[in-house]
């Protein structure tokens, strides 16, 4: 695997906010950008068309990622950025086009009047077929908002880096998903705050039937389970602060909370090799829809 990270790009708002997030990862990384643009044929009446000959066609298809690597260079002088450009179905393109890749970041657009992102079906597809970790950032995603205020209370990108949250299933837990957790808040010099999400046995309605409240038992088992499931990691990662969080209730709901804080969510999602199908997990894409931070998704076997 080459040491860059791949960009999808369409010219939109979304995918230039995407290309800017990449870029900055880029520089944290110490790798090459590469932007790659996926066109789909066009009919040949349309190409023939007066208005729209194949030089038109070409000169669109080449100017979209040509200016925005330019853009790039320019605001982001110490990364190295090149360009691909491929033709065929979009998401398929950039799975095949990701494959080289240590990292593939997409644009989503963000929901109108709500806090979050509006995945559309390619970004869908991409994240359950990609076996290379996605990223997803919104539109109109600024470097400012990864990190927190300065001492006046107003958006910096000179001030440190909000944290970063990993989304852990203790019964679970995956390596591959929790190093990468682990070293993007070690490379952003940040705390990673861990969220685990639980839910009350069956038996509980029963207990209570009987007169035994097992809440604060249940409380002190999920905790000292995500305390344990962590351990290796502390002695591995001495640098970076953790902080966990044990809460009762949906592991979704939690995770999109602590979003709100952070610079960046990770999530896992484990590779299925059925092609039928959309498999990326309840809680991921509840993630993926909702968080107002960037997403990370990280397959896993």
């Amino acid at each position: 695997m080459d040491r860059m990270i791949t960009v999808g790009l369409d010219g939109s708002p979304e995918s230039r906010a995407a290309a800017e997030w990449a870029a900055r990862e880029a520089a944290l990384r110490q790798v090459p950008v590469r932007l790659l643009h996926v066109w789909q044929p066009v009919p040949e009446p349309v190409v023939q068309a007066p208005l729209l000959g194949a030089e038109t066609l070409q000169h669109w298809t080449e100017r979209i990622p040509r200016e925005a690597a330019e853009g790039l260079r320019r605001r982001h002088p110490g990364v190295e950025v090149t360009i691909e450009q491929r033709a065929g179905t979009s998401a398929d393109a950039l799975v095949d086009g990701a494959r080289d890749a240590e990292l593939l970041v997409l644009g989503s657009r963000a929901l109108s009047g709500l806090a979050g992102f509006l995945v559309g079906s390619v970004g869908q597809s991409v994240v359950a077929h990609a076996e290379v970790p996605v990223v997803l950032v919104r539109a109109g995603e600024q470097a400012a908002d990864e990190h927190i205020m300065d001492p006046a209370g107003i958006p910096s990108a000179a001030t440190g880096f909000r944290p970063v949250v990993l989304g852990l299933d203790t019964d679970s837990p995956e390596e591959t998903v929790i190093t990468f957790a682990f070293e993007e808040a070690r490379r952003r010099r940040t705390a990673l705050t861990v969220v685990q999400g639980w839910n009350l046995p069956p038996y509980y309605v029963y207990s209570l039937a009987a007169g035994v409240d097992p809440r604060e038992d249940a409380v002190r088992e999920q905790a000292a389970a995500l305390t344990e499931a962590l351990l290796p990691w502390r002695g591995k990662y001495p640098d970076v602060e953790v902080t966990e969080r044990s809460r009762l209730g949906s592991p979704a709901d939690h995770l999109i909370d602590a979003a709100r804080d952070a610079s960046l969510v990770v999530v896992g999602r484990r590779i299925r090799r059925n092609p039928f199908g959309v498999h990326i997990g309840a809680v991921a894409h509840a993630v993926m829809h909702h968080a107002t931070a960037p997403v990370a998704v990280v397959a896993h076997r």
